[in-house]
């Protein structure tokens, strides 16, 4: 009990050093939980920017790069149109910027020790152009093609993959007895801006197509307009032998996160001439204020959080000692009665202790209403990321839109397409800064061992102290 009183009577007896001490202490603990909302707040807005783009369950994707041979027909056209005199229609369903893989890959990526489940897809354009004859002169605006983004979906995996993430709109999704059926599940975007909903019909590579359910996937997911049942997507995509049994996209479900790099690894040996993508690659790649930000917080925002942590602790532990020198008379006092020095140097460290307390206490409200500034003041972020199968290396379930990754023009006549392959697109990514508790218990954990610290530097300068100190003060 008289440890408690005397402590009170030395806090009091010293507020402006006690006040000073722990404003110091929650000054840095403020900023270490102020940054470390800041650090949370980016990590989670990268988080919604890759799962947007890789699909929910999917840890890696397996691409492999296009041919030139895919993206051109033996005339040098589309399809292999060659020149003609009268105007030509075509509508064709391709995969001009990614090369195919046989199906017997997925079945050999899914028997790899760590590696849950595979299925495969199709990433697809379909291209709706007129090609020009060689009299025929046409119109700028009948030269542009119309360009639709398709995915061919393994209807069997429908835990992950490109509709893992989507959110149904209306109607229904795919069923097993819908694998050989013209139907079609649109993307709302592509759906209200062309009229579509559920019972509507559609035309990919000149097949009618029923749609039978409407999805929306998260934003800066680059989303498909059309999803297909992948052995329709096979049998109509067009080129060099076209699809059957081939796919251009492999997801794959590791068993647990901390098997990616492993399975990434076992892929790469098994098909040595694939991209294999996952999320710590395909973070590299993205751009903008969000990657500029997260450097920031990564960087130079903890290393500022240390450092006035460390210069609080430092500050404690000269006040502390110099308290300590200007109470010699009356730890000699003490030592009279009978205190040990050990004793002496306990009620000390209690004293810090209390200052430590309180600026956790402080530090804990300065980080909230930091990180709540944060929040309102944060500029909107925004990350631009490569359209997937415009690069051929992502794979994330998304596909160009139509004024994406293809381009078209004429060359002696006849119509050729040929892909970007620095296409991207840029994305409006929502920033919040959350303080977990557990960022409150580490502060508090820093404050008091900050306390500890600078208790321990009076604990040495009492042991220094010597009798003959005590009575020159007396004199």
């Amino acid at each position: 009990m008289f440890f408690f009183t005397y402590l009170r009577r030395e806090l009091r007896h010293r507020m402006r050093q006690a006040v000073v001490t722990a404003l110091g202490l929650a000054l840095g603990i403020g900023l270490v939980i102020t940054v470390t909302a800041l650090s949370s707040g980016v990590r989670s807005a990268q988080g919604k920017v890759l799962g947007a783009l890789f699909g929910v369950g999917t840890d890696i994707t397996v691409t492999t790069p296009a041919t030139p041979a895919a993206t051109a027909g033996p005339g040098g056209g589309i399809g292999g149109f060659t020149p003609k005199p009268y105007a030509q229609h075509t509508d064709i369903l391709t995969s001009p910027t990614q090369g195919t893989l046989n199906v017997s890959a997925v079945a050999a990526i899914a028997r790899l020790h760590d590696v849950s489940a595979a299925a495969g897809g199709l990433v697809l354009t379909e291209i709706k152009a007129t090609i020009p004859g060689e009299n025929t002169p046409l119109n700028p605006s009948e030269l542009q093609p119309v360009q639709t983004s398709v995915n061919g979906v393994d209807l069997s995996h429908g835990a992950f993959g490109p509709l893992a993430a989507a959110q149904r709109v209306s109607g229904r999704g795919f069923a097993a007895a819908d694998a050989d059926a013209n139907v079609a599940v649109a993307d709302s975007a592509y759906a209200a801006s062309h009229g579509l909903k559920t019972g509507s019909a559609t035309t990919i590579a000149g097949t009618r197509f029923t749609v039978i359910g409407i999805v929306r996937q998260a934003p800066g997911s680059n989303a498909p307009d059309l999803y297909i049942p992948l052995a329709r997507a096979q049998a109509l995509t067009n080129g060099p032998g076209g699809a059957k049994n081939k796919v251009n996209i492999i997801y794959v479900q590791a068993v647990s996160a901390a098997d990616v790099n492993t399975v990434s690894g076992e892929i790469s040996r098994l098909l040595p001439k694939a991209t294999v993508t996952n999320s710590a690659s395909l973070a590299n790649g993205v751009a903008g204020s969000l990657k500029t930000t997260a450097q920031l917080a990564r960087s130079l925002g903890i290393w500022l959080a240390v450092l006035v942590l460390l210069v609080a602790v430092a500050v404690a532990s000269l006040l502390t000692v110099a308290a300590v020198s200007r109470r010699v008379r009356e730890f000699g006092t003490l030592k009279a009665l009978g205190w040990r020095s050990g004793r002496i140097a306990g009620q000390v460290m209690g004293e810090t202790i209390a200052m430590g307390i309180a600026g956790a206490a402080a530090g804990i409200a300065l980080g909230l209403a930091g990180a709540v500034a944060a929040s309102a003041a944060a500029p909107k972020l925004t990350a631009t990321v490569q359209t997937a199968n415009a690069s051929g290396q992502g794979g994330f379930g998304g596909s160009a839109g139509a004024g994406g990754a293809i381009f078209s023009g004429t060359v002696g006549g006849p119509m050729t397409t040929w892909a970007n392959p620095n296409a991207t697109h840029t994305v409006a990514v929502p920033f919040t800064a959350p303080v977990a508790i557990s960022a409150i218990v580490v502060a508090v954990i820093l404050a008091i061992a900050a306390a500890v610290i600078a208790g321990a530097a009076g604990g040495w300068r009492i042991s220094q102290l010597r009798p003959a100190d005590a009575l020159a003060k007396v004199a």
